[in-house]
């Protein structure tokens, strides 16, 4: 009957040794290139934001403004630049509505920006966009806006009571160059001509519209008309600029 030889098993403690050695220097060098890669990547010297593209249709925001507003709380270094915190300080400007960025390898910037587009000048020391929102910043030289004035909060419905008069006063050649919004929500015109309007709470475009058929007559007439209150279910009043001669004696 054949006997089962069980042979020894040879000595492993040496190569289990090596072979830790080995993978320890292997993790230490991996270890060590990552940490030199992400040096290399933070060093704004080695991969700086060289150049930022700005690009959209701006008429009243300077292109450097964005620039600066990027680079003011960003590192230098094209990789470690947060485009969300960028995005942040980029529509923190006055002028920008909304802007997009991304980053052009290998070391660019690339800016789309939407910016305010001015409609009125709200409660003398804001200004109105096309949406109906409220941005403080100067107004540009030599821009002539209409003045609106409201209670706050009532941005939006001002201006939607603003362009539907604008258009319905268009037809006389007449135009709205302040409009008041009471607290009480009655409207009040002044027109570009100096004609004062006054159209109450309720009906106030219906109101107006019986301005617009009256206001030839209002034209032929001598006098000149200083303000027109609608405020009546039927009819108007109308109040006349004083004459010279009426000045001069009292």
């Amino acid at each position: 009957m054949n006997e089962l030889q069980v042979l020894p098993e040879p000595a492993r403690g040496p190569q289990l040794w090596w072979g830790m050695v080995f993978l320890l220097v292997v993790l230490v060098g991996m270890g060590y290139a990552a940490y030199r890669l992400n040096v290399w990547l933070d060093d704004e010297q080695q991969l700086p934001v060289r150049d930022i593209k700005v690009s959209g249709e701006l008429k009243y925001l300077v292109k450097q403004d964005v620039e600066n507003a990027i680079r003011k709380n960003q590192p230098g270094s094209f990789f470690e630049l947060d485009i969300e915190r960028a995005l942040l300080d980029i529509e923190a400007l006055p002028w920008v509505y909304r802007a997009s960025i991304r980053k052009d390898w290998p070391n660019n910037l690339h800016v789309h920006v939407v910016e305010q587009q001015v409609v009125a000048n709200w409660n003398d020391d804001m200004l109105l966009n096309s949406q109906g929102g409220t941005f403080n910043a100067a107004q540009p030289e030599g821009l002539v806006l209409p003045k609106l004035y409201g209670p706050q909060g009532s941005e939006q419905t001002a201006l939607q009571g603003f362009r539907a008069m604008q258009a319905l006063l268009a037809r006389s050649g007449v135009s709205v160059s302040e409009l008041v919004l009471t607290e009480r929500f009655a409207w009040n015109l002044r027109l570009d001509n100096g004609l004062g309007l006054n159209l109450g709470r309720d009906e106030f475009i219906d109101r107006l519209q019986r301005f617009v058929d009256i206001y030839p007559l209002l034209k032929k007439d001598e006098r000149r008309a200083e303000y027109v209150d609608l405020r009546y279910d039927t009819g108007l009043a109308v109040g006349w600029q004083k004459t010279t001669a009426e000045i001069s004696k009292g």
